[in-house]
């Protein structure tokens, strides 16, 4: 989740991802992004939903891995999967609305209901995405094809998992 790690601290986080792996091992980042050039936190967010909070471009990421010596085996962008997340999200919330307004007070509901609105559209309409990295010391120690992923998921569910 390198949007609450902070662009500064980017090139401290891959060196510990990479100090962490084991010999021939690769790890998973997963995190909310842009897709437009380095920009700013919307106040509103950086206030009241996720102080410190940033959504790193692309650039910057790979400029971190670059300079920490990761090779970056595979990069997948899930352009709409986290705009169908929040809105789900939006629509329980909504569901359960006078609860949250119970327990919680309307100011926070409304606060949460702009929020939740406000990303769904970023999501859909907006430069906001989800990336996936797979990064690791070597080249080779990741297949070079994703056939590996749907093989061992099979064999998963053939397994009862």
């Amino acid at each position: 989740m390198m949007e609450h790690v902070g662009v500064a601290y980017f090139d401290a986080y891959f060196r510990t991802v990479r100090a962490l792996l084991a010999p021939g091992g690769f790890a998973l980042i997963h995190a909310i992004g842009r897709m437009s050039p380095p920009g700013s936190t919307a106040p509103f967010i950086r206030k009241y939903i996720f102080p410190g909070g940033y959504a790193p471009a692309l650039s910057e990421v790979f400029a971190s891995t670059e300079r920490t010596g990761l090779w970056v085996d595979d990069c997948e962008v899930w352009r709409l999967h986290y705009y169908w997340t929040v809105r789900n999200w939006r629509l329980r919330f909504a569901d359960k609305r006078a609860a949250v307004v119970a327990r919680m007070g309307e100011r926070f509901a409304r606060m949460w209901e702009f929020y939740l609105g406000a990303a769904e559209l970023g999501f859909l309409h907006g430069s906001n995405m989800v990336f996936q990295l797979l990064v690791s010391e070597r080249r080779d120690d990741v297949p070079v094809l994703r056939d590996y992923m749907f093989d061992d998921e099979r064999a998963l569910r053939a397994n009862g998992h």
